[in-house]
């Protein structure tokens, strides 16, 4: 098992679903087994499962006047009971009981429910048990939903600290061109910070999920970034789940960084939520973006401040010319660093423990 030993697994809907969108027990059962081998050698899991919009739409036929908001959240609401009750029909052969845990966007923008979730999933893992997480379809509103549950795992890997990601779909990889093309292969291995992959990845999405290529390539960059390892790989393959575990090169594999702290990786999933924003000059840029050693941002970098925030709120950091750079956590309000903008001799405006930057995630 080597060192990892904390593991988050994603299964999409097109894995546990067939071609009318139904539930897929067999394929089901298949991952649960593996799921549990890896429990009973010590591995601490946690399933992010899609499928209960699926697992409502087999149960009955909805009036077609109803908005597709309406729909998924009401195929969500009955289908959610069918999913975890599959999963616990499976469980109960290996003696392991699972959880559910249902989120919202908002969850992990405020520090409070961030660290609520995470005291509870560390509570059920040290008991043993499996969360299975998914998306509360039933309160969220459009505007405020999860690209798909790629990004639900994203988040939930980096706030539990996973030694890895498995992003299980119904394609083997990502392909250095087209996968139809008869010369497309794998690309096994992407390195920490590679930015170039657009041209490599198709814009089609899955028939009934929400998701495509490009947000499990997105998730697994940025997870990488924080010291994830993350593989996108088939779920379909043989015992996939056992054989990734074990380091077998299936799929594609995202090589990571050193990990970040706990607060860096949260500052990290607030993107869209901050209260402000702060301009800051070229030199400034240069000493946070490019510098060897971490540094905080003083004030005596920063050129523009836009919006109101207080103390403690989370704010993004623009270069000149609008490109966004980073989040961090305000230590003044948005009155007091205006005043203080361009001054030298000044506290730092964001401490270097509480800032987080795109480009490469230091």
């Amino acid at each position: 098992m080597g060192k990892c030993k904390r593991v988050v697994i994603k299964v999409g809907t097109n894995l546990i679903t067939d071609e009318k969108g139904f539930l897929n027990y067999p394929q089901i059962h298949s991952l649960v087994r593996q799921i549990a081998e890896l429990k009973q050698k010590g591995a601490e899991v946690i399933l992010v499962s899609s499928g209960a919009v699926g697992a409502g739409r087999s149960l009955l036929e909805l009036p077609k006047k109803l908005g597709e908001v309406t729909k998924r959240q009401v195929f969500s609401s009955i289908g959610q009971v069918k999913l975890i009750e599959c999963y616990k029909e499976a469980l109960n052969k290996y003696d392991f009981i699972c959880s559910q845990i249902l989120v919202c966007k908002q969850d992990f923008s405020d520090r409070h429910r961030y660290l609520n979730m995470k005291n509870c999933l560390e509570s059920l893992l040290h008991c043993k048990i499996l969360p299975v997480a998914n998306e509360n379809d039933t309160i969220a509103i459009e505007e405020l939903m999860f690209t798909d549950n790629d990004e639900l795992a994203g988040l939930i890997a980096s706030m539990m600290n996973a030694d890895l990601l498995m992003v299980l779909t119904n394609v083997d990889g990502l392909y250095d061109r087209h996968p139809s093309d008869p010369k497309a292969k794998i690309i096994q291995e992407v390195e920490p910070g590679n930015r170039n992959l657009g041209k490599y990845i198709s814009d089609e999405k899955s028939l009934f999920g929400r998701g495509g290529m490009h947000t499990k390539c997105r998730v697994a960059l940025h997870l990488a970034s924080l010291g994830v390892q993350t593989h996108i790989a088939n779920g379909t393959t043989d015992s996939i789940i056992l054989r990734l575990f074990e380091k077998e090169e299936l799929g594609t594999t995202f090589l990571p960084v050193k990990k970040l702290s706990g607060m860096k990786k949260w500052i990290s999933t607030t993107s869209g939520q901050e209260k402000g924003a702060v301009w800051i000059n070229l030199c400034a840029e240069k000493i946070l973006v490019e510098g060897k050693k971490a540094t905080s941002l003083l004030p005596v970098g920063i050129v523009k401040v836009e919006g109101e925030f207080c103390k403690d709120d989370i704010v993004k950091i623009k270069n000149e010319k609008g490109e966004d750079l980073g989040l961090g956590l305000a230590r003044s309000s948005s009155k007091k660093v205006d005043t203080e903008k361009g001054q030298k001799g000044k506290k730092a405006f964001i401490h270097t423990d509480y800032l987080y930057l795109f480009k490469g995630g230091k």
